[in-house]
């Protein structure tokens, strides 16, 4: 993808728009987790895949990694303060699909209904006016 290095709308797509990158910063936002919990919250990601993805969230600085001198060794992965100013994001991806994406079995939000009641008004009007 070609970027555009004066604009901060493609320097910041050329991070979140990885794939899993934005699924790992949703589940990373409630705090640390160890890698095999990323591995169930992200079904069907490869472990391999999710070893490159957090490393190169490493690398942008938007996952920090905490290792334990314990044996067996254990690691936690965490958002920095960078990885966390990309919650609004999530928050607002959150909200759109609420809205704008219900599935079937999901009633649709009210703002929904009221819009959508709006706009078969006004096309009985329009249809009105025509004939």
């Amino acid at each position: 993808m070609a970027v555009d290095e004066t604009c901060p709308v493609c320097r910041t797509s050329e991070i979140v728009c990885g794939k899993w990158t934005l699924l790992l910063i949703r589940d990373l936002a409630a705090g640390r987790s160890r890698f095999c919990e990323l591995e169930r919250s992200l079904a069907g990601i490869s472990p391999r895949t999710l070893s490159l993805r957090l490393r190169a969230l490493e690398v942008q600085e938007i996952v920090e990694r905490h290792t334990f001198p314990e044996v067996p060794p254990r690691v936690e992965y965490a958002l920095t303060e960078k990885g966390r100013a990309l919650l609004p994001i999530i928050d607002d991806m959150r909200a759109y699909g609420e809205h704008w994406l219900r599935t079937a079995d999901r009633p649709p939000a009210p703002a929904a209904e009221r819009e959508a009641a709006q706009a078969d008004e006004v096309l009985a009007g329009i249809a009105g006016a025509i004939s």
